[in-house]
């Protein structure tokens, strides 16, 4: 697969290229802030940079006319009907975190909506390195518009280099309930990111959640 990389000096841009160089990828075209550099037309394009080039990203795959996966944090509504409007032209898949564990918590946050009353007090705690800078986490809010209840705070850390932790409790008088999922390495999101790969080119266009790339 020939590949190109929006945000390629980054972590997660340099965490991509490690997998996907170990997979026998060629990463052809790249992009931060400071530099473009292209060998050859990509596949695909990945986009792990951040919000303030997001309309940069789109103008890109605009003139390449190749698929779209996204994984920039804070993106808003206007965004998402950006990249619906993207997305009939090529295929997209946008997601806040690419973990499979994350994704298993969230159809587990489905299944607990079931049986949560509103005698429960339900927070939600993220951690997060030093360096990243939006608060909360895309992942978080993913989470608490999954529950069914009003979630009362979302709490924000961003201490050393931890990876990401998500912690959510549910506790009622006598007993509390507690959901967790760490990533240990940033591999965690790059086997997301290279199935993501694998699989775009045979979609149709249209905007996708990495959910439905794992469904299939």
């Amino acid at each position: 697969m020939k590949y190109g990389l929006i945000g390629y000096s980054g972590k997660m841009g340099k965490a991509i290229k490690e997998l996907f160089d170990k997979n026998g990828h060629k990463l052809v075209y790249w992009k931060d802030s400071e530099k473009e550099e292209e060998i050859e037309k990509p596949e695909i394009i990945i986009d792990f940079s951040i919000k303030s080039a997001f309309l940069e990203t789109l103008r890109i795959i605009e003139e390449k006319e190749v698929p779209l996966i996204i994984g920039t944090t804070g993106l808003d509504e206007n965004d998402f009907e950006k990249l619906r409007e993207i997305s009939k032209k090529v295929p997209v898949i946008q997601s806040f975190n690419f973990s499979i564990g994350i994704n298993i918590m969230t159809e587990l946050l489905k299944k607990m909506n079931d049986f949560i009353d509103d005698s429960y007090d339900i927070e939600i705690t993220e951690t997060h390195h030093r360096f990243k800078k939006d608060k909360p986490s895309g992942t978080a809010i993913l989470l608490k518009n999954i529950i069914d209840k009003e979630v009362e705070e979302i709490h924000s850390k961003r201490l050393g280099s931890e990876f990401g932790e998500h912690e959510i409790e549910f506790a009622t008088t006598g007993e509390i309930i507690k959901l967790t999922h760490r990533a240990y390495s940033r591999e965690a999101f790059t086997k997301g990111v290279l199935l993501s790969a694998k699989r775009i080119n045979n979609l149709e266009n249209g905007l996708y959640t990495f959910k439905e790339i794992l469904m299939r």
